[in-house]
């Protein structure tokens, strides 16, 4: 399916990321947007590139799982490389260290270097770039494009320096003295707005935009804000009054601007000079700008402030400015737990914006975590392809494996919601009702224990084998 539309720029999107020793994975880690064989022509886009073929691309990917399974980890995991890219240079100085968060349940993994890699097209060429660190600094760092189909240096960083391909080494010559042994050659680039290895820095910096819990102030206020230009505020009103969440508009409340001062310097000294990715940065965090929200009333309309609203209205207006981003650029967007306190209608119909290729020309990726698992669907009539669907689950060592449903190669027609439910497919908690109730007994027993002489201190019976547990 042909998704570039005249007059505007070619298309980018992403096609795979893998890792090693991050967060829950101790292992190595691969998450795929190429569509597979099985796939809907309907939801696949096929991107034009400088090879012969065109490469067939998915817009969405949900990843289900057990509680505490890996699932946000896999978002996580994408934003500490966006981090990295971002800020290693900026944020960092000589002696300052590598950011990183490696699989701890283990000594040897704590002390073993964390991978990150990223197979992307670029304005219709295809890149792939990536970086090994320890605590310490980059021990390897890479990136390749294929022009003409065929693989080509951009630079390669290891033990004897940083070696620049051929049409790269002018900007070499100005980067290399930059390079921190603790900052990525790609971070210096985007410092230095060097025009030669700078797009695929910008593509970093515009894309694998968490959205969770810490930052839906901020997104909240981000779409309040859009309501200021014509050119969004249809749109965004339109998506209000989609959710049938009774509003009719939302409205920024400015903050007093010294009380703003005083706010950004506290959040300075809380996060500390390097900062954390698991929290927005100051330059992103708007703490000038808090949105209320009015609801159509019987006569007038009537303003609420957030502490007045539902979980699942501040959750929507926290989407819809992100959202529209991604569909007008081409973005990939992350969203942990998409289906944290929306109906799963709601839901359907956001990831809907994502598949439809009338309301996502662009090839804008949806990339999220779910327990809603209506998504999956019982028939042929589902919101995901069975190559869009990622299961987690942990080993007996605590570490998390990533498997895509494809790889059972379910039938078109198959009952993925019920099959998955049973258990079918992996990636479900083991849970034994009688687990649960044996608990409850106990915590009653030991409640009455200093009442009943024949209880023990645990609050157990003396003659512990008479209980039938």
């Amino acid at each position: 399916m042909k998704t570039e539309i005249p007059g505007l720029s070619p298309l980018s999107a992403l096609l795979s990321f893998t890792a090693d020793n991050v967060r829950s994975y101790r292992d190595e880690v691969h998450l795929s947007l190429l569509a597979a064989q099985m796939s809907a022509e309907e939801v696949v886009r096929d991107l034009p590139t400088a090879a012969a073929r065109p490469v067939r691309v998915l817009p969405a990917a949900g990843v289900f799982g057990a509680n505490a399974s890996g699932k946000t980890t896999i978002l996580r995991a994408l934003a500490d490389m966006r981090y990295l890219v971002m800020g290693s240079f900026s944020q960092g100085g000589e002696g300052s260290g590598v950011f990183r968060r490696p699989f701890l349940l283990d000594a040897s993994s704590r002390d073993r270097p964390s991978r990150f890699d990223i197979d992307l097209i670029l304005r219709e060429v295809r890149w792939q770039y990536g970086f090994e660190v320890d605590d310490d600094r980059v021990l390897q760092e890479y990136a390749y494009y294929f022009p003409k189909g065929r693989q080509a240096l951009v630079f390669h960083r290891g033990e004897n320096g940083v070696e620049f391909g051929p049409r790269f080494r002018a900007a070499g010559k100005s980067l290399r003295r930059l390079v921190r042994e603790n900052a990525l050659v790609l971070s210096v680039a985007g410092a230095a707005a060097d025009e030669e290895i700078g797009p695929l820095f910008r593509w970093f910096q515009r894309n694998l935009l968490l959205a969770d819990s810490t930052t839906r102030g901020m997104r909240a206020a981000h779409t309040a804000h859009m309501l200021e230009s014509d050119g969004h505020r249809f749109r965004v009103l339109e998506l209000l009054l989609a959710a049938d969440l009774g509003l009719s508009n939302l409205e920024r409340a400015p903050v007093d601007s010294d009380l703003t001062d005083r706010m950004r310097k506290a959040l300075r000294i809380l996060r500390g000079v390097k900062g954390d990715p698991d929290t927005p940065d100051d330059d992103e965090f708007v703490v000038a700008e808090f949105v209320r929200l009015v609801h159509r009333g019987d006569g007038d309309d009537v303003v609420f402030e957030p502490q007045d609203e539902s979980e699942g209205t501040l959750v929507w207006v926290g989407l819809i400015g992100p959202v529209l981003d991604a569909l007008d650029r081409g973005d990939v967007l992350l969203a942990d737990e998409l289906d944290a306190s929306l109906h799963p209608h709601l839901v359907r119909c956001l990831v809907g914006l994502f598949q439809d290729p009338l309301t996502n020309h662009r090839c804008a990726q949806l990339i999220f975590n779910s327990h809603d698992i209506t998504i999956l669907g019982d028939s042929e009539a589902r919101f995901l392809e069975r190559d869009q669907i990622w299961l987690t689950e942990k080993d007996y060592s605590g570490a998390t494996k990533l498997f895509q449903l494809a790889d059972y190669k379910p039938r078109r027609d198959e009952a993925l919601q019920r099959r998955y439910l049973q258990g079918r497919y992996g990636g479900v908690p083991f849970l034994d009702p009688e687990d649960f109730a044996r608990s409850t007994r106990r915590s009653r027993l030991t409640h009455s224990a200093g009442r009943n002489p024949s209880l023990g201190s645990e609050g157990y019976p003396r003659d512990f084998e008479s209980l039938d547990l």
